[in-house]
């Protein structure tokens, strides 16, 4: 066992915790999405783990580990990878510049969307509070494939980690060579409201979930009172941001 495979073989939180018994089935769909995305998985335990919310722990075994500390090191493991993609392929950015770019790679849309396409919304495990609701399912598919790609890395190391992200990632990265540094999406929409008289726009927050360490916001651009665009992101800003550039997209349609 490495240093880092002791560090997070650590408690989750007080008392004992232990690691979810896996009927055949379980371990019947946990190797044929390993398969899936071309890598084997000695420990089924560990990936079951990274695709075990927290609350399917509390409503079914609070001693269950879960995904959270997983997801800890996968967010670093994949801002890493993302990083050093951008590092090699972008040598003339600035440092400001490549963070920019990575925020854009690695934004909560595009890993929710990715956790979908490999199906992690079918393996997920919720409780049956969460599994009702609507509003945490964006954060809680990031979350899953964050802790997936922490669990890549504990069982298979750097190298395999960074060629999985490589790999999944390779269409935003395909689009930010082509697009460059993200534009600023709330100034664009201003540029165009002003030139519009006398249209009016405003933002408002339509609301926000997870833990304090780790909040989830949704905003709305209102163009002339009516929403034009909605956008969910880790801060209130990055949420404009989106609902500013999903606004900006329906003019152009409009436009058409």
């Amino acid at each position: 066992m490495t240093i880092d495979e002791k560090i997070f073989e650590m408690p989750e939180g007080e008392g004992i915790t232990v690691e979810q018994e896996l009927t055949d089935e379980r371990r019947r769909l946990l190797i044929k999405f390993s398969k899936s995305i071309g890598l084997k998985f000695s420990r089924l335990e560990l990936l079951n783990r990274a695709l075990t919310h927290k609350s399917y722990a509390k409503e079914f075994e609070p001693r269950l580990k879960y995904n959270e500390r997983l997801e800890f090191l996968g967010d670093a493991v994949l801002g890493l990878a993302a990083g050093t993609y951008l590092f090699e392929h972008f040598p003339n950015l600035t440092e400001g510049e490549l963070t920019k770019m990575r925020s854009s790679v690695v934004r909560q849309s595009t890993l929710t969307r990715l956790a979908e396409k490999i199906g992690l919304d079918e393996l997920l495990l919720l409780g049956p509070t969460e599994a009702t609701s609507t509003r945490g399912r964006a954060s809680n598919l990031e979350d899953a494939m964050e802790a997936v790609i922490g669990a890549i890395y504990l069982e298979h190391g750097w190298e395999v980690a960074r060629d999985f992200v490589f790999r999944q990632f390779a269409q935003e990265f395909e689009h930010v060579k082509i697009t460059g540094i993200p534009k600023d999406y709330k100034s664009k929409l201003q540029e165009v409201i002003q030139s519009r008289p006398p249209l009016k726009l405003r933002y408002v927050e339509l609301g926000m979930s997870g833990p304090d360490h780790m909040k989830t916001f949704q905003a709305a651009a209102l163009i002339d009172e009516k929403i034009f665009g909605r956008g969910i992101g880790s801060s209130k800003k990055a949420a404009e941001q989106e609902a500013a550039r999903m606004a900006l997209k329906k003019l152009e349609e409009l436009d058409e």
